[in-house]
């Protein structure tokens, strides 16, 4: 199954990968302005989430072979 989403995802260019980012982000727009009480989360609290959603992705990058 994995094999099969790799090969879909190296036909994407920077253009598709580009607005797949732009989507998320205005999606996540949407989300806060319904849901408004996500914006008093503390920020160290964000922080922490957002290290931990970046170690794979980062290790991958850098470390992988």
């Amino acid at each position: 199954m994995f094999n099969y989403f790799n090969e879909r995802v190296k036909k994407l260019n920077i253009w598709d990968i580009g607005l797949t980012k732009a989507t998320v982000f205005f999606a996540t727009i949407v989300i806060v302005k319904l849901l408004p009480v996500l914006l008093k989360i503390d920020y160290p609290i964000l922080i922490v989430l957002a290290v931990l959603c970046a170690i794979i992705p980062l290790y991958s990058f850098w470390f992988r072979k």
